[in-house]
């Protein structure tokens, strides 16, 4: 270090034990498996890669159309399209390998059977860091109840995932809930260690010179900055409500976006939507959090962890 020069702010965080060198990582489903942007962005430059979501076996996704844009943000009904966890072991995890980057790995199902057989095949895997639960799917052999909309359903599933592996496990809570301070309390009971928040908000857009809906599914999951006063809001309740760590998301284009979510509570944030408008956006979210810190005289973002002032 020069003599004099300022030393640089400290972006390093812990998210459900694990140590990131900044708090930015990618969102499930908006970066793929990284490889898609490997001409674009330096995966060390990144706290850590959340992967596109993992189910037992391949899932082909919804029919086209499948996006379709809105004011300030998209709905999106995928399907949650991925080659299933063998190819992704297989094909997908050794290109993240190469990387000083944690990986974590979001994974679903359709059944508990499903999510704890999932579970197992990448508990102990080298390379993988943590996973990630979307709780948001329905359990087909509970009538199609959603694990994520029931807290009973998703204090079971978690607490099967809890005995299925060693690894962190990072419960993704769903907005379309009452009370999500009930989920996140559930998270915790059942032996979670931190939570993500928000999945999409369950959104529908018609078009009305053919009266069909524009998504061949119906309805689709909102994101982007149009979702963000919620998704901070529901980080906040969620910090008050239980101690885990919490990667915050919803919204987030700049580092000022990210900030709210660490203010409100958010160890980490993920960063989503905004890859398909700035495939560099989680590089300049960094950045730019580094950038406020080193302005505004903050040693570490750490000190801004749930700092936002009520009086």
């Amino acid at each position: 270090m020069a003599k004099n020069a300022k030393p640089q702010p400290d972006l390093t965080v812990e998210i459900a034990g694990i140590r990131l060198k900044n708090p930015v990582l990618t969102a499930s489903g908006t970066f793929g498996y990284g490889e898609d942007y490997r001409d674009i962005v330096d995966l060390n430059d990144l706290g850590g890669v959340i992967v596109k979501g993992v189910s037992l076996r391949p899932i082909a996704g919804n029919p086209p159309p499948r996006i379709w844009e809105t004011p300030s943000g998209m709905l999106n009904a995928i399907g949650l399209e991925n080659p299933g966890v063998d190819v992704f072991l297989e094909k997908k995890l050794p290109y993240l390998r190469r990387f000083d980057t944690a990986v974590i790995v979001n994974i679903f199902g359709y059944s508990l059977e499903d999510y704890v057989a999932v579970t197992e095949r990448l508990d102990g895997v080298p390379g993988v860091s943590g996973l990630e639960v979307n709780i948001s799917c329905p359990n087909v052999k509970a009538g199609g109840i959603v694990f994520g909309t029931n807290v009973k359903a998703s204090f079971g599933l978690l607490s099967a995932l809890r005995r299925a592996t060693k690894l962190p496990l990072i419960a993704k809570l769903s907005p379309n809930v009452t009370d999500i301070a009930e989920f996140a309390r559930a998270a915790a009971d059942a032996g979670c260690d931190g939570l993500s928040l928000i999945n999409t908000l369950l959104g529908m857009a018609i078009d009305v010179r053919t009266r069909r809906p524009r998504l061949a599914n119906c309805t689709g999951g909102l994101s982007g900055p149009a979702i963000r006063p919620v998704a901070v809001r529901l980080v906040w309740q969620a910090a008050k409500a239980v101690r885990l760590p919490i990667i915050g998301m919803g919204g987030i284009l700049t580092a000022e976006d990210a900030l709210e979510f660490i203010l409100a509570g958010a160890s980490a944030i993920a960063v989503g939507t905004a890859n398909f408008v700035n495939p560099r956006a989680t590089v300049d979210v960094a950045e730019g959090i580094r950038s406020f810190l080193a302005a505004e005289g903050v040693g570490s973002v750490r000190e801004l962890i749930g700092q936002m002032r009520t009086a």
